[in-house]
């Protein structure tokens, strides 16, 4: 029987062969550059012609410009993997990578252009991303992973909300919770799929013994928790109330990573450091609690 094939038949530049390889590589560099950009603005020794207050010009590049192409990035290379379609490659992927050089231009230029035009600019990306996801999994019939379209839906709202207010109100708030509320929802919805079934691949061939808790009612409990939490944190960021759910949240998340079995997986770093990565989804929420 022949092998299922996993990609097409693609003779163009290696770059855009897989979603990952260019979304990783021009995401890092911008993600320094813009940095480099960031400390002479900061010092009042470089102004762009950007309609955002310096802030909030680093807050959202790094928010909806940096974090926008690294899931991108990802989610090109493991929704094929989720649904059993062929990867983006070529043409179409090439169009998602001048989609999001396009905004990051635009929102840098936008005290030129206009902040309406590069609210557009910029948001067109997401949206194109999200009609990528979405016809995959609809055409894989894939239906549970729908859910990380509404992660990606809100992240696309909280851009269009963040250009909205950084042009009213001159600061940006809402927009900033609801893009990090969002990159949350995403790291613990692929990170509580992802973190348990590599654990439990090493663990069956090189640590025989306790294993990764199966998902369940709990997940699902740590998850609506935390969700609460967010949305309580994106409407009322300074009640107590919030605090404390953002508390609970925070150690209903710390419960759900010692389910997982970390502590077993020392001796491959590689699946050690998924565990440490997770770690700081816990201590976020307790330290903003």
């Amino acid at each position: 029987m022949a092998p299922i094939p996993r990609l097409r038949d693609y003779n163009g530049p290696a770059l855009l062969s897989y979603g990952f390889r260019p979304f990783f590589l021009f995401g890092s560099l911008y993600a320094g550059l813009a940095i480099l950009a960031w400390l002479p603005m900061f010092y009042g020794e470089l102004d762009l012609s950007t309609a955002f207050a310096p802030r909030d010009w680093h807050v959202h590049e790094m928010l909806y410009g940096y974090l926008p192409a690294v899931i991108t990035g990802f989610l090109l290379t493991a929704v094929p993997n989720w649904t059993g379609r062929m990867p983006l490659q070529g043409r179409p992927l090439l169009v998602l990578v001048l989609a999001w050089a396009a905004g990051r231009l635009a929102v840098t230029t936008s005290a030129w252009i206009g902040w309406e035009a590069a609210a557009l600019i910029d948001n067109a990306f997401l949206l194109l991303v999200g009609a990528a996801m979405a016809r995959e999994i609809v055409k894989g019939r894939n239906w549970r992973n729908l859910k990380v379209l509404v992660a990606l839906g809100i992240l696309a709202v909280g851009n269009i909300i963040f250009h909205v207010e950084a042009h009213v109100l001159g600061a940006a708030d809402y927009g900033i919770r609801l893009g990090i509320a969002a990159t949350m929802m995403l790291i613990m919805l692929v990170g509580g799929r992802i973190i348990p079934s590599f654990t439990r691949n090493w663990l069956v061939r090189e640590n025989p013994g306790r294993l990764p808790a199966s998902f369940g009612r709990f997940d699902i409990v740590s998850m609506i928790a935390a969700g609460a939490a967010l949305l309580a944190w994106i409407a009322a960021p300074n009640w107590r109330v919030t605090g404390a759910a953002l508390i609970a949240a925070g150690m209903l998340q710390a419960v759900r990573l010692a389910r997982w079995a970390g502590e077993r997986t020392w001796r491959d770093r590689l699946v050690l450091i998924l565990h440490v990565a997770y770690a700081f989804v816990p201590l976020g929420f307790v330290l903003v609690g």
